[in-house]
């Protein structure tokens, strides 16, 4: 989590201790400190630092440089002061995925509108972080999604193998706005606050939080943490010792929940299964029941769980673990993307070619070196070196790839081709139970 100025941060950990503290408390005085030109200056400082596209008025972060930062939040403020701020409507743009079959929908507000949910949400992430759950891992601060595959990972060692692998029909298109906002205002009394989190929300349309908004994850969260609530409930009270027969893990809207997979532990799987589909029916969110699975793991089935596929197997001294392999779809997304590179830079230098894809592989690797990536590692690291191989020899016009032409040592140490494919261990970090 990136730390905010002292004063701010020391209002956000009062903030956070009293929530913590208090659960019931509603919380008043909120907005004077959302209004205040230190908590602009920090939201400012936040979505710079993640960049990004300008919204539908086409202002970019050199613009309002230009023109002067500070000049830039005093008129956000005075806005906000006189409760004459009313945001924009937020730029569409289409994301290709699998495979460029389906897209998904981002909505880029304007930098001004960042720069307000950016405040909106240093105030309101302490309140709302301190009632969340264990199970709960996606956007919060210091937590990653590794941490929830391996939750998922200790829950499949201690003998849980019954699985459901939930799928949410479009989750943030359909949040609605009347549900969450009851949500909030169990623990904000604030109009001035709700009257902004409103408009916010309705610049979106009459439902839905949108997919690149800045407040959009804390909200997420806030709308599905009575889901978590009911599992953390069910995990309690079939609870026998420090033994347990439930378990979850949430990332936004990715959920899995594992129950004990001994024959006797079929009807909780049941209860369990029908409860969760209750609450998400009062949350009116709808389940995709044509990507929803029941998975027997002690069947040797498998699911994929944010990017990894998970299936249960004996180690080398018999005992059971999760094995957890990048997806094939992940891979196949990052090789169709080094593709359009190699293509795009056909008849240019392989510096230009490297210095593109390094990013590209750094990243995938980073993110799938905690598991069980070997084999996948392996395929990828010989297939973008037959592409390099391939690029250089169309270059020198040679035919074939160059086996004894370019050593490996010119490819990875001379043109600086990414090579460090090392499998990671996950820091040992105490679990929340």
């Amino acid at each position: 989590m990136t730390r905010p100025s002292i004063s701010l941060q020391d209002l956000r950990r009062r903030i956070y201790a009293k929530a913590k503290s208090e659960p019931s408390w509603r919380f008043w005085g909120l907005f004077v400190h959302v209004c205040k030109l230190e908590t602009l200056h920090e939201a400012y400082r936040l979505a710079k630092q993640k960049d990004g596209a300008p919204g539908v008025d086409g202002v970019t972060f050199s613009a309002i440089e230009a023109g002067g930062v500070g000049e830039f939040l005093e008129q956000i403020r005075a806005e906000l002061v006189s409760r004459e701020y009313v945001p924009l409507r937020n730029r569409r743009k289409e994301i290709p995925k699998d495979g460029g079959k389906k897209v998904r929908v981002l909505g880029i507000p304007s930098i001004r509108d960042r720069v307000v949910q950016g405040a909106l949400l240093l105030i309101l992430e302490p309140i709302f972080e301190a009632g969340f759950q264990p199970g709960s891992y996606g956007y919060r601060p210091g937590r990653t999604a590794h941490e929830a595959v391996e939750r998922v990972a200790q829950a499949i060692r201690q003998g849980k193998t019954r699985v459901i692998d939930l799928d949410l029909k479009a989750y943030f298109d359909n949040v609605r706005h009347h549900i969450l906002l009851e949500k909030v205002a169990s623990r904000v009394q604030d109009r001035d606050v709700m009257r902004l989190l409103k408009r916010i929300l309705k610049a979106t349309g009459s439902k839905g939080v949108p997919q690149g908004g800045v407040i959009s994850p804390l909200l997420s969260n806030i709308y599905l943490d009575e889901v978590d609530r009911m599992l953390e409930k069910a995990k309690e009270v079939t609870r026998e010792g420090r033994w347990t027969r439930v378990e979850y893990a949430r990332f936004a809207d990715d959920l899995v929940v594992l129950v004990n997979g001994h024959p006797r532990q079929e009807r909780l799987f049941g209860q369990v299964s029908r409860r969760l589909r209750e609450e998400l029916a009062l949350l009116e969110v709808e389940v995709n029941e044509e990507k929803t699975k029941i998975v027997d793991l002690a069947k040797g089935e498998s699911f994929v769980y944010l990017g990894f596929v998970i299936r249960r197997v004996r180690s080398h001294n018999g005992k059971w673990f999760a094995l957890q392999t990048p997806s094939v779809k992940k891979r196949t997304e990052l090789l169709r993307k080094l593709k359009v590179v190699f293509r795009s830079h056909r008849s240019q230098p392989v510096a230009g070619v490297i210095a593109e894809i390094n990013p590209m592989l750094r990243g995938w690797v980073n993110y799938f070196a905690h598991g069980n990536p070997s084999h996948s590692f392996s395929y990828v690291r010989d297939w973008v070196e037959k592409k390099t191989r391939r690029h250089l020899a169309r270059n020198s016009k040679r035919p074939g790839f160059g086996w004894k032409r370019w050593s490996k040592r010119l490819l990875y140490r001379n043109l600086g081709l990414f090579c460090d494919y090392r499998v990671r261990r996950l820091a040992p970090k105490a679990l929340p139970g």
